[in-house]
């Protein structure tokens, strides 16, 4: 690990413009929890000659829920404050959930939901000191190699999946970021337009510019009775990386799905949208049936590697337990 200069940030604005003042060789990296850029900066894929402290910001560590029925996120939020919000519990349990899966107690406590969206991906080859040039053929050494934990959808160019739990519930919610740049003005855009496939060649995976912040999540008032459900699929019952998870949020009227968002996660380069079991719900009443169709319907043009086709029917039947866990109804044994 090279030397770097640290900079406790005291404003958004100041922030901004330091990581826009970033070169190719004079790199600037924001610094939130510190989780993935600990471990970026260990494995050599960081090199920067500034870091940035983002934690030393006030105003962005709050969660505030109006009357409106809008729910904020200042970017700073850890996910233990997520997990154990009883507002965040009571409007939006999936996200709740999908909080308290990710990785460890300890972990949560200094995560943010910022730094946790836009980490790099975990695949070994992406961290490996033998695939950090920009040149390096890491889809190809992973369709060749160990690929038993990548994508199974949208493969071609990149098996990487994406590492975030609480993405999947944030775009099931249909959530959407605010951004702000150097000159202080913000632009909010949808959750589902945030994410780019990864590239190693690339210091990002996201519709971020440069000298642009993440600095909050807002997730959009239901205008219908609405249920939702989050499950994470691990080998362990202990903390492990997923196979899998998927979330369900489903508006209702009169017993009836008026609209399904359905969001898979682990097995695509980005957070997957499964927009035929969508279809399949809306204006319906959820039955064992009809969430078997559903399920099928999203795992439908899977194209698994040479080692994880077994995620296939695992995601099948998470998606639809899922289903079922959202609509009240419980899943039968099969």
């Amino acid at each position: 690990m090279r030397s770097f200069e640290w900079v406790d940030a005291t404003s958004v604005q100041q922030a901004a413009q330091l990581l826009a003042a970033g070169t190719a060789d004079r790199p600037v990296v924001a610094k939130a929890g510190g989780i993935d850029v600990l471990d970026l900066l260990k494995e050599g894929i960081l090199r920067p000659a500034r870091l940035v402290n983002l934690k030393s910001i006030g105003g962005l560590s709050d969660i505030a829920a109006g009357n409106d029925g809008v729910v904020s996120l200042g970017a700073l939020v850890t996910l233990s404050q997520i997990e154990e919000s009883t507002e965040i519990r009571r409007r939006l349990p999936a996200l709740a959930d999908a909080a308290a899966h990710a990785a460890t107690p300890q972990v949560r406590n200094a995560a943010t939901i910022g730094g946790n969206l836009l980490q790099r991906p975990r695949c070994w080859y992406f961290r490996s000191a033998l695939f950090h040039g920009s040149d390096a053929d890491v889809n190809g050494a992973i369709a060749r190699g160990e690929n038993q934990y990548h994508a199974i959808f949208d493969n071609s160019r990149s098996s990487m999946v994406h590492a975030s739990t609480p993405a999947t519930a944030l775009m099931a919610y249909r959530a959407e970021v605010e951004l702000t740049n150097a000159d202080g003005k913000t632009r909010t855009i949808a959750f589902k337009d945030l994410f780019l496939p990864p590239d190693p060649a690339r210091d990002r995976d996201t519709t971020i510019g440069p000298g642009e912040m993440l600095t909050h999540v807002r997730i959009p008032a239901s205008t219908a009775a609405r249920r939702s459900a989050y499950h994470k699929q691990t080998e362990r019952e202990s903390y492990d990386w997923p196979i899998c998870d998927v979330a369900v949020v489903l508006e209702t009227d009169a017993g009836n799905v008026r609209e399904a968002s359905i969001v898979l996660g682990w097995v695509a380069p980005t957070p997957r949208h499964a927009s035929a079991s969508e279809a399949i719900l809306r204006g319906t009443r959820i039955t064992e049936a009809l969430a078997r169709e559903a399920a099928k319907a999203a795992v439908t043009g899977a194209t698994p590697l040479s080692k994880n086709a077994y995620k296939v029917p695992v995601l099948e039947a998470v998606v639809r337990r899922t289903i079922l866990a959202a609509a009240g109804a419980k899943p039968d044994a099969r």
